[in-house]
Order: structure tokens, then sequence, then C-alpha cells
């Protein structure tokens, strides 16, 4: 039998959770790539809020199943639980191969990736927080564009960041290592990607 509940604040709960979740993953790389010390461990603490924001997603998805009547509209549910679980997934990912290449300190290109995607990672817990039907919409709104901005600002980063990357590679291992800080980069920038993915989906269920 299904499960009927009122509007209540649980599913709000749960995402407030997992944004919060995301914010500290994305905070946990960005200062590490200006603290370059104890990375191994620190990246495992990024792997272990990916692990808790799985177990988050899970709840939700649960409950999804369980709720007639949900906040919003469950397809929303379900698209922005899964949004969040996939920024996680790749500052995670990004986070993984600074560990897997070896990298033996950040370019400055990488903190400057660093510190917009902690940046993007409070905003996403900011506009989370605003998204009950009685919070300020406008500054929901707000918080939705400052997490465009910064995936523009990271697009701009990446095509700098490419510019030189080989001008001054000739050994072998400076072209290895350059391809190495070309596919963290890359991964970085799709971890921004998918914040904007995530306020892509804010917007729709505060326009409906």
């Amino acid at each position: 039998m299904v499960r009927l509940l009122p509007r209540d604040m649980t599913f709000y709960r749960y995402f407030e959770e997992a944004a919060d979740n995301a914010r500290a993953a994305a905070q946990g790389l960005g200062d590490l790539l200006v603290d370059f010390t104890d990375v191994g461990d620190r990246v495992r603490q990024i792997e272990d809020l990916e692990h808790r924001g799985d177990e988050v997603t899970h709840r939700i998805l649960h409950s999804l199943e369980t709720t007639f009547l949900t906040p919003f509209d469950q397809t929303d549910i379900r698209e922005l639980a899964n949004a969040l679980d996939d920024f996680v997934d790749y500052v995670t990912a990004a986070a993984g191969r600074i560990v897997l290449y070896h990298v033996e300190e950040p370019t400055r290109h990488a903190q400057l990736f660093g510190r917009i995607l902690a940046e993007q990672g409070a905003a996403i817990a900011a506009a989370v927080a605003l998204l009950p039907e009685d919070r300020d919409r406008r500054q929901l709104q707000a918080q939705i564009v400052e997490i465009n901005r910064l995936e523009n600002e990271a697009d701009d980063a990446l095509s700098q960041a490419l510019a030189g990357l080989f001008e001054d590679a000739h050994a072998i291992p400076a072209i290895i290592q350059e391809i190495h800080w070309s596919e963290i980069y890359h991964r970085l920038e799709a971890a921004i990607d998918r914040g904007e993915d995530l306020a892509n989906i804010l917007e729709g269920i505060i326009s409906k």
C-alpha cells in the first residue's frame, strides 16, 4: 500500500544534507589544491563524502517510491537527487586523478579551478537551502545565476589552462605530465559543468 504523506520538509531536509555534502566535497578539493599536504588522506576524505552522498541519494529515491504527495514534481526530485550525486562523483573523480598520477604540486590553473569549484559548491548549498516555497525566490534565483557565472568562468579557465600546456614540454616525462594535467583540468571543468546542470534543474523547479 502506498504511504500517503502530507507535504512536509522531509525531501527538503534530504536535499539540504546532500547539498551540504556536495559543498564539503568541493571545498575539500579546493582546499587541497591550495594546501597540498596529506594528499592521500584528504582525497580519501572526499571519497568518504561521495559514499555519504550516495547514501542520501538512496534515501531520497527510496522515499520517493513510498510517498504519494511530494513537495514538488517527482521527476524533478529524482533529477535533482541525481544531479547532486553526479556533482560529487565528478569532484571525486578529479581528486582521484591527482593521486593516480602522483601529482607533486598543483599548478596555478588547478588552484583557479579549485577556487571556482569551492565557490560553486557553496552556491549550490545556498540555492538548495532556499528551495522550500516559503523562502525568498529572488535569493534563490541569484544563487542560480552565480552557479552559471562560475561555470562560464571555468570555461575560460580551461581555455587558458590548455592554451600553453605543451609549449615548454619537450622531454617525454614533461609531455606525460602535461597530458595528465590536461585530463585533470577537463575533469575539474566537467565537475563544474555538473553544477550548471544542477542549476538548470533548480530553475525548472521554481518556474513551475
